[in-house]
């Protein structure tokens, strides 16, 4: 197989979708690995390391797609890029499947294509889990930004100049990025709440040494939300939120925010009153900016600071500013992706298989999703003998 991976054309990606690791694993298995030149610049990876694991260097984009089978890549490709793409080739990556408005064209050029972002979330699908890999280091990095815009210390400090509190850090949506949010705060040395619609989340909270803030929950409510994913609450319990937020909000020096809701904007848990309330000097780091943000007062991609001198960070791909390691991560996902279609008998494409099933967004001329999460069809196919 000739697998391809060209240069990220979005504006701040700096990740690439596969490293020289990952490149000359796939060359023992005796495939063909195509990496167009600086494709990995910003990761730390330059074309020398992928020359010496056995890929070859492509001057331009298309001459990377040209004659792919296989493409991987970090973000969707661009309508221009489609175009260059090989008449049933396979695509991987993260393909933003709720607002892309090229499936239509990937369909009409036979692309088998594989959105990240759906694969489900059980114990197999793990190692090949992006949105975890990826949103651990966001996680990471948002504590990491919080430091560089508050202005003040993280941890206690007892000094001969007198005695410096400990920031008090209020972590909103404890999912991965969430919990390494909380993680990363308490090694800094700050005192951490955080809370969640998921009650189950609670012990994993206390279990890295936060507080876990609890909105009162009914029966109902509480059943509806403790699995995976967060889901949209009532307004009965938005405002239940919003008026324990509040209180935990004007004590808070930092606030993370991660929550999202897969396909719908973010929800806003922090309204422009609860921001005015805040101390000056506060910071809050908005990770759902790029969906719009959980603060109301959030300006995607960029950072504003309020008159009552809060400071609101609305920077996009928290990753993407850890490239290296970003990039090797998302990239070892992609390589165990791959081991579920590529054998000693070619690429083989099992319909039976769920994690293919519910990731496969284009195949056969067709658009399958948002279908592509019903029950998959009964049938195995052999695309490339």
């Amino acid at each position: 197989m000739q697998i391809a991976i060209a240069t990220e054309r979005l504006a701040g990606e700096s990740r690439v979708a596969a490293t020289p690791e990952t490149v000359k694993k796939l060359v023992a298995m005796g495939h063909t690995v195509v990496v167009e030149s600086g494709a990995g610049l910003r990761a730390a990876a330059p074309d020398a390391a992928y020359a010496e694991a056995g890929a070859t260097l492509a001057a331009s984009r298309a001459a990377t797609l040209a004659g792919a089978d296989i493409v991987l890549t970090v973000r969707p490709l661009d309508a221009e890029a489609v175009a260059e793409l090989k008449d049933g080739a396979v695509l991987i990556g993260q393909l933003a499947p709720y607002h892309n408005d090229t499936f239509p064209l990937l369909a009409a050029k036979q692309v088998s294509a594989f959105a990240m972002e759906l694969l489900p979330r059980t114990t197999r699908a793990q190692s090949m889990d992006v949105l975890s890999s990826q949103n651990n280091i966001a996680g990471y990095k948002a504590v990491l930004l919080a430091t560089h815009y508050y202005p003040r210390f993280m941890p206690m400090l007892m000094t001969a100049a007198g005695t410096v509190k400990p920031a008090r850090v209020l972590i909103m949506g404890v999912g991965v990025a969430g919990l390494q949010a909380i993680a990363t705060a308490k090694r800094l040395g700050a005192v951490v709440e955080a809370t969640d619609v998921r009650p189950s989340t609670k012990e994993q909270v206390e279990s890295l040494g936060g507080k876990f803030i609890e909105v009162p929950m009914t029966e109902e409510e509480r059943l509806a939300n403790d699995g995976v994913y967060a889901r949209e609450m009532s307004d009965s319990y938005k405002h239940r939120q919003a008026e324990l937020v509040a209180k935990h909000a004007r004590a808070a020096d930092i606030i993370i925010t991660t929550a999202l809701i897969p396909g719908k904007p973010a929800p806003k848990l922090i309204a422009a009153d609860i921001v005015a309330a805040m101390k000056p000097g506060s910071v809050i780091i908005d990770i759902a900016a790029e969906a719009g943000g959980n603060c109301e007062l959030t300006r995607s991609g960029e950072v504003v600071v309020t008159d009552n001198g809060v400071t609101i960070v609305g920077s996009h791909n928290l990753p993407g500013m850890v490239a290296a390691d970003a990039s090797s991560l998302y990239a070892k996902n992609l390589l165990t992706f791959l081991s579920l279609m590529l054998g000693k008998d070619g690429f083989t494409l099992n319909l039976e298989d769920e994690l293919l099933a519910h990731t496969l967004v284009t195949h056969a001329g067709e658009v399958r999703f948002p279908a592509a999460n019903v029950a998959p069809a009964a049938k195995k196919e052999t695309i490339h003998g």
